[in-house]
């Protein structure tokens, strides 16, 4: 998007110059002015001293206001009876025009933490998201002139701070929508456990992006940018919450099963083919099946197996 920032052009001298200019004429005003009251004593024409003592005085008047100073990232917009003449940056001491209005802003960097928000995630769960971003002015045109940040019936220095903070709510609001809208693209979680597609749980890289992404949609004609932004707090709504627990415990289980099974069918495998191998002992099919059944049924339970002794032969 076109911007129609620029760097202030004008005139500006250095502060500590422009404070020996002005009591370099304020001493020639009283010289003057001495002057034309003793030349008016002994009758001489002192009109001349007189007038320029004024026009010295009115210099003096006017050279006293107009300093500012500007720490590392700070700006001031600079206004002449409502025309834009351009943002002054330089860091310093200076003197400019004082018939020129002057807007403070910070190119700092800030942080917001935005409070968990309910919304539906792409199946319709109701979740809990809440974020956390870094941003900063980038463009002070647009934040001046294209939003609403008017703060005249705030006096001093304190203008700059509550302009800022009117940004920090603007950007707040901007976030919980583009936060709302991030929240509907993705699922909480892979509820099928095939893990294909991008969650809110697993992809966090993929979703962090394009939530910087969409805030910076809506920053821009604000003059705002995120640095960055990342989710710091999902969960399940507190209504299903409890479910959603059982569910995530069960497919834990189911899962933890397999891999038992899949190690207990391993187990017998091997345990077969040693017997075989090194002559132990000759199984025939029934047999072999009983042994498959106890050694499942030993590696498979929850509980300790109880051991029984066999007395008996393996012969009929």
């Amino acid at each position: 998007m076109e911007t129609k920032e620029r760097d202030f052009s004008g005139g500006s001298l250095n502060g500590f110059l422009m404070i020996g200019i002005v009591i370099a004429m304020f001493a020639a005003c009283l010289w003057l002015f001495v002057g034309g009251v003793i030349r008016a004593e002994e009758g001489e024409n002192c009109g001349w001293y007189f007038i320029g003592s004024a026009l010295l005085f009115i210099c003096f008047i006017f050279g006293c206001k107009g300093y500012t100073m500007l720490e590392p990232n700070e700006a001031k917009v600079l206004t002449f009876f409502g025309k834009y003449c351009g943002t002054f940056r330089k860091t310093g001491f200076y003197w400019i025009n004082p018939l020129m209005s002057t807007k403070n802003v910070s190119l700092r960097a800030r942080n917001l933490n935005a409070e968990p928000i309910k919304v539906n995630d792409k199946t319709g769960n109701p979740i809990l998201i809440g974020l956390v971003l870094v941003w900063k002015l980038k463009d002070t045109y647009k934040a001046i002139f294209d939003i609403d940040t008017e703060v005249s019936s705030i006096q001093g220095g304190n203008m700059a701070t509550a302009r800022m903070n009117r940004f920090e709510r603007y950007v707040a609001v901007q976030s919980d929508a583009a936060l709302r809208q991030v929240a509907g693209l993705y699922a909480y979680d892979d509820e099928d456990g095939k893990g294909e597609g991008v969650t809110l749980r697993s992809g966090s890289e993929e979703v962090n992006a394009v939530l910087t992404e969409k805030l910076n949609e809506r920053l821009e004609m604000a003059g705002l940018e995120v640095v960055e932004a990342r989710i710091n707090y999902l969960a399940y709504a507190p209504e299903i919450a409890a479910v959603m627990l059982r569910r995530q415990q069960a497919a834990a289980i189911i899962t933890a099963r397999e891999k038992i099974v899949d190690g207990a069918v391993s187990m017998v495998k091997m345990a077969l083919s040693k017997l075989e191998q090194e002559g132990v002992v000759d199984l025939d099919d029934e047999k072999k099946a009983a042994m498959v059944s106890n050694l499942l049924v030993v590696l498979c339970a929850d509980e300790p197996a109880q051991p029984v002794i066999n007395s008996g032969t393996l012969n009929h």
